[in-house]
């Protein structure tokens, strides 16, 4: 399973790629104005930074909402560097969006899926990545979880190139669920992915080691 981390900040997504076991970014508009990311050079600029740090897929999202906008929105962020991954949401002219980019060779993320019908329209269109919304889907009492194993089922029924990319990753538990379900990619914070380091049987076990270890000089 790919581990993306999902942010705008540089400082995370080096942490992150220090860790090594970064490969990808993901990010979105709140996301780019959390970090004080504002206006269409900026964030262009902001994203060929990230290019530069991470060697692996980095989501780009249109802002636009309309085929035709989002078609030249697309290319323009598709031409800041070879490894930005067009982000489309799942919307009619999204879809066509998506068909017209899969034809162009050009790598695009369908987001907001809250459902497997909206899945499977998006690997339909050519769709690169999927992008289920796992902790929204928590927030009005529905498992995200089984969101996910529903994709995989019908993607595998039919052979889909598409990958599934669980977002919207609240804690860890949510990236351990993701990987037994067969989700491809996660996409998280960092602090999740940092708490998969932690165990107190761990931290309790190594504290011993140390203090035994004094006894041996």
């Amino acid at each position: 399973m790919k581990f993306f981390i999902d942010t705008a900040n540089l400082d995370q997504i080096r942490e992150a790629k220090d860790l090594g076991i970064l490969d990808g970014v993901t990010t979105n508009p709140s996301l780019m104005a959390k970090e004080g990311i504002r206006g269409t050079e900026a964030i262009n600029s902001h994203y060929k930074t990230i290019c530069e740090i991470v060697d692996g897929d980095i989501s780009a999202e249109v802002l636009s909402t309309t085929y035709e906008e989002m078609i030249k929105e697309g290319e323009e962020l598709a031409a800041i560097h070879p490894n930005i991954v067009v982000k489309i949401p799942m919307i009619k002219d999204g879809i066509k969006a998506l068909k017209y980019f899969s034809d162009k060779g050009i790598k695009t993320n369908c987001t907001l899926i809250f459902s497997a019908g909206q899945a499977l329209l998006a690997a339909k269109a050519g769709a690169t990545y999927v992008s289920p919304f796992l902790g929204r889907l928590d927030d009005v009492s529905t498992d995200g979880i089984s969101l996910i194993e529903e994709i995989r089922l019908i993607f595998d029924n039919y052979l889909f190139d598409t990958q599934i990319l669980a977002a919207s990753i609240r804690h860890s538990m949510h990236i351990i669920d993701c990987a037994k379900v067969g989700a491809d990619v996660i996409t998280s914070p960092l602090a999740p992915i940092l708490s998969l380091l932690k165990h107190p049987l761990t931290e309790n076990g190594l504290a011993q080691f140390i203090e035994d270890s004094k006894k041996m000089a």
